[in-house]
């Protein structure tokens, strides 16, 4: 199968690079949010239910990540 034109005009080391900027800068900034809320008291309950949603303005893309952040008392 022949590489498209797109594959042979993208730069590899540069998109991993950007692609890795662009998620720790939501790592970092979704962790500071989280705690945020969850030290202010605001949350009911001792778990924060959580979904993160990817889209792209120009592009197809839509992925939703959802989870459950536990931060009550551990139970034996």
């Amino acid at each position: 199968m022949a590489p498209s034109a797109m594959e042979h005009a993208m730069d590899e080391d540069r998109f991993n690079m950007e692609v890795r900027k662009f998620l720790k800068q939501v790592g970092v900034t979704s962790q500071r949010e989280i705690e945020k809320v969850v030290r202010s008291g605001k949350v009911q309950g001792t778990a924060l239910k959580v979904r993160m949603t990817l889209t792209a303005e120009n592009a197809p893309l839509e992925h939703v990540v959802e989870d459950t952040i536990e931060f009550g008392p551990r139970q034996r």
